[in-house]
């Protein structure tokens, strides 16, 4: 385990492996950097890449400090990828792909970006999360009420089935979901607007200069795959592919080697052209 400091000076603990091009893994909803998928997924591309696997804050081994806002995990990345030599490529998976978004606007130093599945909602013809949520998962969370905490996220945020939770609450996975509940305010703080039903902000996802693969699995929700589509064509350098077979827990060895074509390309537009949102 390495460790790097914060602007804030909270301690962000990582991993590292591999030689190469640098990689950062950021986790989503739930996970940290030794979740299996995000294990995996490291062990995967460090034959090629460098890869910087960390926690995010109050996670794992890394800190938290002060009143959390969504700049304090902006700048535990940057911290992150200055450890990592100053610049380097970066992954995120759900609510960690709006954060590794949000972090390219701001400016941080983002070589390409690889994202999967950034949970937008750009219309009115899906579902949205009641707009209470935020509230009610400090509520539970406040009470010491963790499980509530984690069903409510599960439920109403990522729109898993009810009866799919309940078989949840059996299994061994279900006390590292609740081990890690007090941090879903904070993705729930990173996707902000993300969830608004309204158009996609150009002005803000225009400042996202690092070139962009956005992937989405053939067997997810519409409302994944509409938000992949939309997201890619806003970017100024989005390109767009679909995992076929894969859903919103895709299977990191069949995408590690779309990322590693991606991530490992020695110019940026030198990936397939079929992956283009708008090929010439």
């Amino acid at each position: 385990m390495y460790t790097t400091t914060s602007v804030d000076g909270t301690r962000i603990a990582y991993d590292r492996s591999g030689a190469g091009p640098a990689v950062v893994l950021v986790g989503g909803a739930f996970s940290y950097r030794r979740f299996p998928k995000a294990v995996q997924l490291a062990e995967l591309l460090s034959e090629q890449f460098t890869v910087f696997n960390y926690d995010r804050r109050g996670r794992g081994d890394s800190g938290d400090a002060g009143r959390y806002t969504v700049d304090r995990e902006i700048e535990d990345l940057a911290a992150v990828i200055d450890a990592a030599g100053g610049t380097a490529s970066v992954w995120g998976w759900s609510s960690s792909a709006v954060l590794a978004l949000r972090a390219s606007a701001a400016g941080v130093p983002i070589e390409r970006l690889a994202l999967y599945e950034p949970p937008f909602i750009v219309d009115d013809g899906h579902r949205q999360p009641p707009p209470d949520l935020g509230q009610r998962l400090e509520d539970h969370l406040a009470a010491g009420d963790r499980g509530a905490a984690v069903r409510l996220y599960l439920t109403e945020a990522m729109g898993a089935p009810r009866f799919f939770v309940r078989m949840m609450r059996v299994l061994p996975v279900w006390s590292r979901l609740e081990a890690v509940a007090h941090t879903l305010p904070y993705d729930w703080a990173v996707l902000g607007d993300a969830l608004s039903g309204r158009p996609l902000d150009v002005a803000l996802w225009g400042r996202v200069e690092a070139p962009a693969l956005v992937l989405a699995g053939s067997k997810s929700p519409a409302l994944l795959q509409d938000a992949a589509r939309a997201i890619s064509a806003v970017l100024p350098a989005g390109v767009h592919r679909v995992l076929e077979g894969q859903s919103h827990n895709p299977s990191m060895k069949v995408q590690a080697p779309v990322l590693a074509a991606f991530l490992g390309a020695p110019a940026a537009g030198d990936f397939p052209r079929e992956w283009a949102v708008n090929p010439a």
